[in-house]
């Protein structure tokens, strides 16, 4: 039978992305048809493999390299587009990690990270099929990698992980979607905007999961959350917050009023 975390390595470690997507679903469903198992103990390694697999497209440049995406032509909104699509490939890839990485966590923390690829599978898919309809697919604009970037800081320490990628990089997701929906809700793109409400209801979870697993860990350390969140950040070269804030969907997410009040600070 094959086991969870080693087939999660597995998969990260593929280069095309639709055989990516389709290898995790079929983990996904064959672990809850119970024809996968899990051992919380396995010790993997990594040394040989380039992670994450990636296909040779999308070129990978600085942030401010990326272009500017306009919203009154046809190639600044599939611009727009494909860097959710990026985003997406990565949040699946940064699930995938989650689970082989770490060991000797609770079982429920390695169903919720699946569940998270899941979802993340599924919303690049969304997203790389809009951009089919409008001409173009994956990899047809340059990207960035911050997100990965602070995945690779984070792998020597899983609370470090849980809360600095779901709780402060894709908790970023969750002040920008709204805006980005709301540019193409002016130019009546709906399928967009529909895609878009979907990734912004399924981001609330995962932040969500990255909230649970970080406080999991400060109670079983007998931490503070802030301020081991403050070391942390600080330790792993977070980057600094800046707003607007969704504050009512970072509450949905898990985050405490003393949090959200920090955020105002």
């Amino acid at each position: 039978m094959l086991e969870l975390r080693e087939a999660s390595l597995a998969i990260l470690a593929s280069t095309d992305a639709q055989t990516k997507v389709s290898q995790l679903l079929k983990l996904f469903t064959e672990y809850q048809e119970q024809r996968v198992t899990l051992d919380v103990s396995l010790k993997l390694d990594s040394q040989n493999l380039a992670l994450p697999g990636r296909p040779v497209k999308p070129e990978l440049v600085l942030p401010k390299l990326v272009p500017k995406r306009r919203m009154d032509t046809l190639e600044g909104r599939a611009g727009l587009l494909h860097s959710l699509a990026h985003i997406e490939f990565n949040a699946m890839n940064l699930a995938l990690d989650a689970i082989w990485r770490f060991p000797e966590m609770p079982k429920e923390y390695y169903e919720d990270w699946l569940k998270v690829a899941k979802e993340e599978a599924y919303h690049f898919s969304l997203v790389n099929e809009h951009l089919h309809s409008l001409g173009f697919t994956y990899g047809d604009f340059p990207a960035h990698n911050s997100l990965w970037e602070m995945v690779e800081r984070t792998t020597d320490s899983v609370i470090a992980r849980m809360a600095l990628v779901p709780r402060t990089m894709e908790a970023r997701g969750l002040d920008a979607v709204p805006s980005i929906r709301d540019r193409f809700k002016q130019i009546k793109e709906v399928r967009a905007v529909e895609i878009l409400e979907i990734i912004l209801n399924d981001e609330i979870g995962h932040v969500l999961i990255g909230n649970r697993w970080f406080n999991f860990l400060c109670s079983k350390d007998k931490l503070s959350p802030i301020s081991a969140y403050r070391e942390l950040a600080a330790q792993y070269r977070a980057p600094v917050l800046k707003g607007p804030f969704n504050i009512e969907a970072r509450k949905q997410a898990g985050f405490t009023s003393e949090e959200l009040n920090l955020l105002g600070a």
